[in-house]
């Protein structure tokens, strides 16, 4: 199964896919994680283009592990999905490899997000509050079937929802 995070940023996608890989034994591809093994600081940049880039290694990953053993989970993180071309370039590689896939998509307060993005040591030097405001400008309502997770809940009642 695929599992697709979405969310604006700080809406706590990356703590519930990281407990819900645990309890799942899931694998996690994480975007900024994985910007981060692929280039240099020099070379980062927070473009479409280059998060693009990082969302067709990441399926790549996805379909490798999927075609190797079709019984795993893979939690796809660190992309909002905010825009619907996003999440059709996962279907297509989901219908491809012929694996089920489903959309959590994190919510909070504005209150908390913005806490959790001044608080949080991240990988993504460009997460914060105003990318924050700037991507909730542009977000796409998510029309396909999804389960909306309100992360202002505890942990376990996510985790719970999201199963």
């Amino acid at each position: 199964m695929i599992i697709l995070m979405a969310g604006l940023p700080g809406t706590g996608k990356t703590t519930l896919a990281r407990a819900l890989a645990e309890r799942q034994a899931a694998t996690v591809l994480n975007k900024d994680e994985i910007r981060a093994a692929l280039f240099s600081a020099a070379d980062i940049e927070y473009s479409t283009e280059q998060d693009d880039l990082i969302q067709q290694v990441m399926l790549g990953v996805m379909e490798f592990i999927l075609k190797k053993d079709p019984d795993r989970v893979v939690v796809l993180d660190g992309r909002t999905y905010s825009w619907r071309y996003q999440i059709d370039r996962v279907l297509e590689v989901a219908s491809k490899i012929q694996q089920p896939w489903r959309i959590l998509e994190c919510v909070c307060s504005e209150g908390s997000a913005r806490r959790r993005l001044a608080d949080q040591d991240h990988p993504a030097e460009n997460r914060n509050y105003e990318l924050y405001l700037r991507v909730k400008a542009r977000f796409e309502p998510i029309t396909l079937p999804k389960t909306v997770i309100d992360t202002d809940q505890p942990l376990e009642d996510c985790i719970r929802e999201a199963m």
